[in-house]
């Protein structure tokens, strides 16, 4: 592999910041206080971008605790649509005192600094830009209110950064103005505030110290923004949800609120009565539970939660892989356990869903890359369900979950509803009876019938693992053995159903990556990385489910090594691969692996893997 030095990308870095203006290409990061009612502030200066034309994406950073601790918000602008995690910080907006002297030298030479004049920042160091600003007495021009004029300085600094970066006033308005849609008095105060943070950065400073610029674009049109959460829950009334039931839990909670706002809107019937239930549980053990016994009685059903509410889980899990009982869980995975680091991300609970409960159990697991995937397996998640009859893992992260992404309208749903293997009445009268645990298509999957249906020959024990083919209770061996022989054909029969992998086969390589979910945005900066600083070309295969697909085999005999990026510290995808992989393949996986809480960068993936080259090679 060819080689360029640090040094070397140090100054190619330096040539780009005094080459002229860096145009679209940049990333700010806000530092607060949480609670001090800065995010409407982040939001209106990431749409206010975005509506330029310039693709962005934003990440918050934020404690677990309610209020008083750093919080941090990062937005990346860039003009060929990159929206991982940037892991340099070009310009810096310093607001919270504890950390201001450490995000400050935190920082690469030349990059810029917007601060509260009274923190004096500026006597830290030489090599960057200061731009200091007396933004809690320029508030006092706007309010007497002390509570109100903490909130208006964030938006003066939503004014000053939208002049030396030359953001469009007239974006920044509108999204002011959809930001507090509604709110007249709101919007008022708060476009004085960005008047005046405008107006002193005008009138103050020189904007060519400042190496970057906004320029319009036409790279997001028709483009939405929207976090993954919401696109689930979006995803899900589609799909045709009567049945929500969820405890809090951080990253979860917006999913099921979102769905709550949504069904409010569109599913009320016209005498005012709602067509479906959205219940908040006493805690997760619950809320399964209430999902699986609605799943059970015909219902599309569903739960929304978090690692530890996974661990709370399993012994209803168990219950519905058995029993044989559709359902959908929605896991937005973090850094655990319980009060660990809930508001960082991590694709930590790998292994907790595909094997989940006790005993022998196999789940089928959709692994989700982007918000319009989030919408779409949110959507397909029903389906599988009760084709399948079992409960269906949809992971998500804190990353996607949470933040703010970029995203193509999503496509309506026009396929109709697959109910899987259900008799009706009708089937009933035809066929006289029916075995509820009979592998009748050799596809591991039997019929099934709803309650209610008004045949005599409907009803059966919904049994666990203890029964036959009848539904019978029974403890012989062979119908235990025959019972989990089907479960696992119909988890093998999974695999030609489930979202198949998106494979990148790049010519004249020997080498892989191989990802899943939102790792999948460092991954292809990363291959672009490769291409321009190495001359390394790298093939790229994303996992999109679980029980994977007879394509990955195929992956690792076509490459020498295959190296499988993921967010968790012990690499539990790539237990999980070894399994799949026959003997002669395993020696081919390598693994790399970022477990810090923050969301993976490309630079940590290109670095990572030029290394590992090195070694093969010495």
């Amino acid at each position: 592999m060819p080689n360029q030095s640090p040094q070397a990308l140090v100054a190619e870095e330096e040539q780009r910041l005094n080459g002229g203006p860096v145009i679209n290409d940049f990333s700010i990061q806000v530092a607060t206080v949480n609670g001090s009612g800065s995010q409407s502030s982040n939001t209106i200066l990431m749409r206010s971008i975005f509506q330029m034309g310039i693709p962005v994406s934003g990440k918050n950073l934020f404690p677990s605790n309610i209020a008083g601790l750093p919080t941090w918000f990062t937005i990346r602008a860039n003009k060929d649509g990159w929206i991982a995690r940037r892991k340099e910080i070009d310009f810096l907006v310093a607001m919270n005192p504890e950390t201001a002297r450490e995000d400050v030298m935190n920082l690469d030479p030349n990059r810029v600094v917007v601060y509260e004049e009274t923190l004096k920042l500026n006597q830290y160091r030489r090599d960057l830009s200061f731009f200091p600003v007396p933004f809690a007495k320029l508030a006092t021009e706007i309010t007497p209110d002390s509570r109100l004029r903490k909130l208006l300085a964030n938006m003066i600094y939503v004014g000053v950064v939208g002049e030396l970066l030359e953001i469009d006033p007239a974006e920044t308005e509108t999204a002011l103005t959809k930001q507090f849609k509604g709110k007249a008095k709101a919007v008022a105060l708060n476009k004085t505030a960005l008047d005046i943070g405008r107006k002193y950065a005008k009138e103050t400073f020189d904007r060519t110290l400042v190496p970057y610029k906004c320029q319009r674009m036409n790279a997001t049109k028709g483009k939405i923004i929207i976090d993954g959460n919401a696109a689930a829950a979006l995803g899900c009334m589609f799909a045709g949800v009567t049945v929500a039931t969820w405890y809090p839990i951080t990253p979860s909670s917006s999913l099921c609120e979102t769905l709550a706002d949504y069904m409010k809107d569109y599913r009320i019937e016209k005498d005012g009565k709602a067509n479906f239930a959205i219940v908040q549980a006493e805690d997760e053990l619950a809320a399964v539970g209430m999902a699986i016994g609605a799943g059970w009685a015909g219902a599309r059903s569903m739960t929304s939660t978090a690692g530890p509410g996974i661990s709370l889980m399993q012994e209803f899990i168990g219950l519905g892989y058995y029993a044989e009982i559709p359902t959908v869980i929605f896991d937005i995975t973090r850094v655990g356990p319980s009060t660990g680091l809930p508001t960082r991300t991590q694709q930590s609970d790998i292994l907790s869903l595909v094997y989940a409960s006790h005993g022998d159990t196999k789940h089928i697991v959709l692994l989700p890359a982007s918000v319009e995937e989030c919408f779409q397996m949110g959507y397909d998640a029903f389906d599988l369900a009760e084709r399948f009859q079992t409960p269906i893992f949809v992971m998500s992260d804190l990353d996607l979950g949470m933040n703010n992404w970029m995203s193509d309208p999503f496509n309506y749903p026009k396929k109709k509803f697959d109910r899987g293997k259900v008799l009706s009445a009708e089937d009933l009268k035809r066929l006289g009876s029916f075995r509820r645990y009979a592998d009748v298509d050799g596809d591991g999957i039997s019929y099934r019938t709803l309650p209610g249906t008004n045949h005599p020959a409907a009803a059966y024990f919904t049994r666990g693992s203890g029964h036959n083919e009848n539904a019978v209770y029974s403890e012989r061996p062979d119908d235990y053995k025959g019972n989990m022989d089907r479960l696992n054909k119909k988890y093998e029969t999974a695999r030609q159903h489930i979202p198949q992998p998106e494979i990148q086969y790049a010519n004249g390589t020997n080498i892989g990556f191989l990802a899943f979910g939102t790792t999948h945005w460092a991954i292809i900066e990363s291959l672009d990385q490769l291409q321009r600083e190495y001359n390394t070309r790298v093939s790229y295969y994303r996992l999109r489910a679980v029980p994977f697909t007879k394509h990955l085999t195929e992956f690792f005999e076509k490459h020498d090594r295959v190296y499988l990026v993921e967010q968790n510290r012990d690499g539990q995808m790539a237990m999980l691969v070894k399994l799949e992989l026959p003997v002669e393949l395993v020696g081919k996986l390598r693994s790399i692996r970022h477990y810090s809480g923050i969301p993976i960068d490309a630079r940590f993936v290109t670095d990572a893997l030029v290394g590992a080259e090195k070694g093969e090679q010495n």
